[in-house]
């Protein structure tokens, strides 16, 4: 367990969270799913955490085993053609990670889903998070496109979620 990670997620508020994802940055992510998801078959859903309980923390709970856990518990997984993908993001962290179902499994490779993680993170450090999920959306949505053609269903909700 790392101290500093400790005192990120113990001092982390609601207030920085909300100031950071207002309601026109909510909007704009919103917009960005649904835009995207009219370009290919998959579905997107943005999950937002503030911070990770003490006891997580103490468990060493890492943003990737959480953001597989979101995964689940939202039902991304609950898609006809097994094509959902999450954005988590960590805010204490400032880290994101992407979960796909296990349709993307051979047909995009881990790294390029960490890579448009890392572009995501490296926006979050230049105090631009609406930017980054609106650009890592559109990135994740170019992933998918390659492989699921646009269709007319929307199977998960396009607002983003706060866990």
């Amino acid at each position: 367990m790392s101290v500093s990670r400790t005192w990120r997620h113990l001092f982390a508020t609601r207030f920085g969270l909300r100031r950071a994802f207002n309601s026109s940055v909510l909007s704009a992510i919103e917009e960005a799913i649904r835009a995207t998801e009219s370009t290919h078959g998959g579905e997107i859903r943005v999950a937002i955490e503030n911070e990770l309980e003490l006891l997580a923390l103490w468990r060493g709970v890492s943003s990737r085993d959480r953001a597989i856990e979101a995964f689940s518990q939202l039902r991304v997984w609950d898609t006809e053609l097994n094509n959902g993908v999450l954005i988590y993001v960590l805010w204490a962290d400032r880290c994101v990670e992407i979960v796909a179902d296990r349709a993307f499994k051979t047909l995009v490779s881990d790294q390029e889903w960490r890579d448009v993680c890392a572009r995501m993170e490296r926006a979050f450090t230049a105090h631009r998070p609406g930017d980054a999920l609106v650009d890592g959306i559109r990135a994740t949505g170019a992933l998918i496109a390659r492989h699921f053609p646009a269709t007319d269903r929307n199977e998960l909700p396009d607002r983003p979620v706060f866990l």
